[in-house]
């Protein structure tokens, strides 16, 4: 008895320490147990494709052209809605079509899918990527929706255009471009000012680098590939450098040039080359600032096919590739290919149809809208894109 009497008791301090200790224990074993039951899907149901055990979200991120933003974002959010995307961010990051080449190139962690306005730069971005990388950069790739090119004036300057010079291409434009005294000399109409064209900056926007091609086609009037000869050629040069130098082509969006032009009238532009999807994106807001608007197919013409190409970038992963999968299966299902009507795009989808009493080709035939787009030309070589670049870049500079 006197032995237990001497042996010494717990301090206070002690005692706080031993209920901490069962306190810290109790609260992990429950912590682990609610984890392992969110993890598990409900009964009778089924986990998102993307339920990874702990409800990890995966973010995909795509560098995108503008031209398409109105459908994309509609689409994102009703994607995130689905069980297939719950788990799925898509950061929608606009860019032009050869800026997001280029941040991709450049090593833009955020980009896992790029998606231009089309193919045309495809094979330069892919000889790029090749040289850094040594691997075909892209995973995989289909069409999204289709739009040709088309000259879009308004409609009181498109009739007085056409009593002058009969037809809207590139020459005319150009000579309108240099006509002494502009409207004055074109229409007798001084008040108009100066002939005001406009299209995006080659060296960023897709629709830029089609300007430039599809003029070649026109100077050359044919629809197979161009070649260096011709468009490195003096006379073509000197026509190209003419048109160029009075044109207007900072912009490095297609949707912010046709929205400029709506928002501030023909003071800033009187016709731009844009892609019909833009255009008929606004026919409707046109006329109710402006007056109405006439869109114009080219003789020679281009499909940019919105392609998407899901890249094998080192900084994506697995989860990402496999979310960028579904993104674009979710893109190409008929009810968002419908969709794509709307905002003025050719479904890529063919089980979609096009000529239907509320489509655009119905609504706004008479503002020239129509499906039969002209002559298509050739996808161009990645070294005639090179040399009517830089040809561009080298133009003279505007007093």
């Amino acid at each position: 008895m006197a032995a237990q009497e001497n042996r010494p008791g717990l301090t206070i301090a002690g005692k706080l320490v031993i209920a901490l200790f069962v306190l810290g224990c109790l609260g992990g074993a429950y912590f682990l147990a609610t984890r392992h039951r969110a993890a598990a899907p409900a009964a009778g149901g089924s986990a998102s494709v993307f339920d990874t055990g702990d409800s990890s979200d995966v973010t995909v991120g795509i560098a995108y052209g503008t031209e398409k933003e109105r459908w994309l974002k509609d689409a994102a959010e009703q994607f995130h809605q689905t069980p297939e995307g719950k788990h799925i961010h898509i950061d929608l990051i606009p860019m032009g079509s050869l800026e997001g080449a280029h941040a991709a190139l450049g090593g833009d962690t955020r980009i896992v899918v790029w998606s231009p306005a089309s193919a045309v730069y495809k094979s330069s971005f892919v000889d790029d990527w090749q040289l850094k990388y040594g691997k075909d950069p892209i995973l995989k790739e289909e069409p999204l929706a289709l739009t040709p090119m088309v000259f879009v004036m308004w409609e009181e300057r498109y009739q007085a255009f056409l009593a002058k010079y009969e037809t809207v291409d590139f020459d005319t434009i150009d000579r309108a471009l240099h006509e002494p005294g502009g409207w004055n000399a074109i229409a007798a109409k001084p008040d108009w000012g100066l002939f005001k064209f406009g299209h995006t900056n080659p060296g960023e926007s897709n629709s830029g680098i089609q300007t430039l091609l599809l003029a070649g086609h026109s100077y050359f009037k044919q629809t197979g590939d161009l070649n260096l000869a011709q468009v490195t050629g003096a006379p073509f040069q000197t026509w190209l450098q003419r048109l160029e130098t009075a044109s207007e082509t900072d912009s490095n969006s297609t949707g912010n040039l046709m929205r400029e032009m709506v928002l501030k009238g023909p003071s800033t532009y009187d016709a731009l080359f844009v892609y019909e999807s833009v255009a008929i994106d606004y026919l409707k807001n046109a006329q109710g600032r402006w007056g109405a608007l006439h869109v114009i197919y080219p003789e020679y013409n281009a499909w940019n096919d919105n392609p998407y190409y899901i890249l094998d970038a080192p900084w994506s992963s697995p989860a990402q590739r496999k979310a960028a999968q579904a993104f674009l299966d979710y893109l190409l299902s008929e009810p968002v290919q419908q969709a794509s009507l709307k905002h003025g795009f050719r479904p890529a989808n063919p089980d979609v149809a096009i000529r239907t009493p509320d489509s655009p080709w119905t609504t706004y035939e008479s503002s020239g809208i129509r499906l039969d787009v002209g002559k298509i030309c050739s996808a161009p070589k990645a070294d005639v894109v090179a040399n009517l670049l830089a040809s561009w870049e080298r133009r003279e500079q505007k007093p």
